[in-house]
């Protein structure tokens, strides 16, 4: 990331008309979310505005730069992970609450380039948010921040797992798979996967909505914590 840009971001000019770095990452949001990170190119950017796609890059210098801003532009804080929370493991739960709805709301993030760690003002505050939580924990600095990037990379693994399947997490298509893995799997060949289909373990309890069972992270994140939680206490002593 240019210096310039980044300067911009972290002291921006009082809002203007005409082109802009807000201007140019709401248009680039906008397409994204109708169509994915596919849709957004530096001409298409430049279309929506109304400007060149030359005078852009006076703004930016490449596709990866308007891909942080977009970044940047749909990650503020919300305002409750700023609030009061009591003990470190709901303030976690809390902070990928928030993360969850970010993910779901903008898709297009989990398919994002890893370009460097964080370096923008809303991922660091998000950063900022989480460590706070784990104050008083016990926990050395290199610790929390471990913590934080192990809780942190489940979160968006599991949003790109469920991305990724799409529709075929659908109650319909679940129940189909399962169908054809009881055709397909034979208990003296595999015996193992025979009993977990035979308990049901490739389903989803009844009662749990489709949206949910395509962004379900609950399983994995409790884990996490529990890991989280042991750690904390071999600290202590």
């Amino acid at each position: 990331m240019n210096d310039k840009l980044l300067r911009a971001l972290w002291e921006p000019a009082a809002p203007r008309e005409g082109l802009s770095l807000p201007a140019i990452a709401r248009a680039a949001v906008e397409l994204a979310d109708a169509g994915g990170l596919e849709a957004v190119s530096m001409a298409r950017v430049a279309e929506r505005l109304g400007f060149t796609t030359m005078s852009l890059y006076r703004h930016v210098k490449s596709k990866q730069e308007v891909l942080l801003l977009m970044l940047d532009a749909v990650a503020p804080v919300p305002a409750e992970l700023d609030e009061p929370c009591d003990g470190w493991r709901p303030g976690l739960e809390r902070w990928c609450r928030a993360q969850w709805e970010m993910l779901r709301a903008h898709t297009w993030i989990v398919h994002l380039p890893v370009s460097g760690p964080p370096i923008t003002p809303n991922q660091l505050a998000w950063t900022d948010r989480a460590l706070a939580v784990l104050r008083g924990t016990g926990l050395s600095e290199s610790d929390k921040a471990g913590v934080v990037l192990l809780v942190a990379s489940h979160m968006l693994t599991a949003a790109r797992m469920s991305v990724e399947l799409g529709r075929a997490a659908s109650g319909e298509s679940i129940a189909a798979y399962t169908t054809l893995l009881g055709d397909l799997v034979d208990e003296r060949r595999l015996p193992a996967l025979r009993t977990a289909l035979d308990a049901g373990a490739f389903g989803y309890p009844a009662g749990i909505a489709e949206e949910e069972r395509r962004f379900d992270y609950s399983f994995g994140l409790a884990r996490v914590l529990d890991g989280v939680a042991a750690l904390i206490g071999d600290r202590r002593g």
